[in-house]
C-alpha cells in the first residue's frame, strides 16, 4: 500500500478529511521549507502538494503567480524541486503530490521525470494544465515507475470527463471548487460541496478539494464530503509578509487542522 492509499484509507475510516497544504518549491526559500515542512506535519498536515515553479500558471491566481515568480528568480527548476523531496525524505514520511504545469515535464521528458521524480520520493503528480483525454502518456509513464496520477475536475465538468479524469488518476481525483483561477475567497463556492457529491457518485477514487478554501470554516463545511482539503493561496498570502514564515504557516494552518478533526 502506498502512503496516499494509507492516509486516505485512514481518514475514511475516522470519516474527516485530510489537511493538504500547498507549498511553492522555493519560496521562501529552501531552507526555510526544510524547517516548516515538519512543524506543519507536527502540526496536523497529513499530505503535501508542492508546486514546480513555473512562468506562465494559467489556473493560478495574483499569491501564486507572485511566489513562482519569487521561486524562478531564485533559479529554481524541476531539478531541484526533485532533490528538495529527497531531502525531505530523512526526516518525514508524508505523502508528497508534485503540481506542475506541462511545459517543465514535456522538457524533462515524461519517462525521465516519472522515474526521477519516483526516485525522490514523490507520491503522485498532478499535471494543472493537462487535461485527462491527452494524460495518457503521462499516466502510462507514471505507472510503470510506481508513480500516482492526480487529474483536475471542475463544476464544469461532465460526468464523462469525470469518469474519464478518474479513469486516468491513482492517488486521488483533484475537485476544482469554483470557476477560475486560485486564490482566496471570502465565501466557499456554493459549487464545491455539489462537486464532491457527484464525484462520489461516480467514482471510488478519493476527491481532494482545492481552490478558494481560505479559512478553518471553509474547511470545516466541506470535511464531510471530502477526503482531503488544499490550502494554498490563503497560506501564502500571509506567508509573503511573514518576518518568520514557518511561525506564521503553522499558528494559519493550526485551525484549519482543528477544523477538520486533526490527525
Amino acid at each position: 500500500m502506498t502512503r496516499l492509499e494509507s492516509l486516505f484509507r485512514r481518514v475514511r475510516s475516522r470519516g474527516r478529511a485530510a489537511l493538504m497544504p500547498f507549498l511553492e518549491a522555493g519560496d521562501p526559500d529552501f531552507e526555510v521549507l526544510e524547517r516548516m515542512v515538519p512543524a506543519l506535519v507536527e502540526v496536523g498536515a497529513e499530505a503535501l502538494e508542492l508546486g514546480v515553479p513555473f512562468s506562465d500558471p494559467v489556473a493560478d491566481g495574483p499569491v501564486l503567480q507572485r511566489a513562482a515568480q519569487r521561486a524562478l528568480h531564485r533559479g529554481v527548476r524541476l531539478r531541484d524541486v526533485l532533490e528538495f523531496v529527497r531531502g525531505l525524505r530523512g526526516h518525514t514520511d508524508v505523502p508528497v503530490a508534485l503540481l506542475s504545469y506541462a511545459n517543465p515535464l514535456v522538457r524533462y521528458g515524461w519517462e525521465a521525470f516519472c522515474r526521477d521524480a519516483a526516485a525522490a520520493g514523490v507520491d503522485a503528480v498532478i499535471p494543472a494544465d493537462v487535461p485527462a483525454d491527452e494524460g495518457e502518456a503521462l499516466a502510462s509513464a507514471a505507472r510503470r515507475w510506481g508513480l500516482h496520477t492526480v487529474f483536475l475536475v471542475a463544476p464544469t465538468s461532465t460526468d464523462r470527463r469525470v469518469r474519464l479524469a478518474a479513469s486516468l488518476s491513482t492517488g486521488f481525483l483533484y475537485c476544482v471548487s469554483l470557476t477560475g483561477t486560485t486564490g482566496p475567497r471570502d465565501q466557499l463556492s456554493p459549487e464545491a460541496v455539489q462537486l464532491l457529491r457527484r464525484v462520489r457518485q461516480l467514482t471510488e477514487l478519493p476527491a481532494v478539494l482545492g481552490f478558494g478554501i481560505a479559512s478553518p470554516e471553509h474547511a470545516r463545511a466541506v470535511a464531510q464530503e471530502a477526503d482531503g482539503v488544499i490550502v494554498g493561496s490563503a497560506l501564502y498570502r500571509v506567508l509573503e509578509t511573514a518576518e518568520d514564515p514557518v511561525r506564521a504557516a503553522v499558528d494559519f494552518l493550526r485551525p484549519f487542522s482543528q477544523a477538520l478533526g486533526g490527525p
